[in-house]
């Protein structure tokens, strides 16, 4: 694609198909993660505060609430290892985002 006058390189790439691709699958897959570990995450300290739910046994005198603490240690690895596997795709597209402008860069010069 080639630039217009007074566009920058960065405007013009994000005009461009791949990088709105890119875009797309990462708000995708972000969004509502985020959305979940922030929920998941106040959600303790805002139900030991003001219920008592959490103060409930589970076994012997195990309560609620320290299964909730490992569970956010749980949901913290699972997060970063569903991101890790995830972002492998990420950097294929963003890989061919930079391809798609070093050839438009090329031909532009003539070369």
């Amino acid at each position: 694609m080639p630039r217009k006058k007074g566009e920058t390189e960065y405007e013009r790439i994000t005009k461009s198909a791949s990088f709105a691709e890119l875009m797309k699958k990462k708000k995708a897959f972000l969004v509502p993660s985020i959305l979940f570990f922030m929920v998941f995450y106040f959600s303790l300290p805002v139900l030991a505060v003001y219920t008592t739910v959490l103060e409930t046994p589970v076994i012997g005198e195990i309560t609620w609430a320290w299964v909730f603490a490992i569970a956010q240690f749980v949901m913290t690895w699972t997060l970063c290892i569903m991101y890790t596997k995830k972002s492998a795709r990420f950097d294929k597209l963003a890989e061919k985002v930079v391809s798609e402008q070093d050839t438009d860069r090329k031909e532009g010069a003539g070369l």
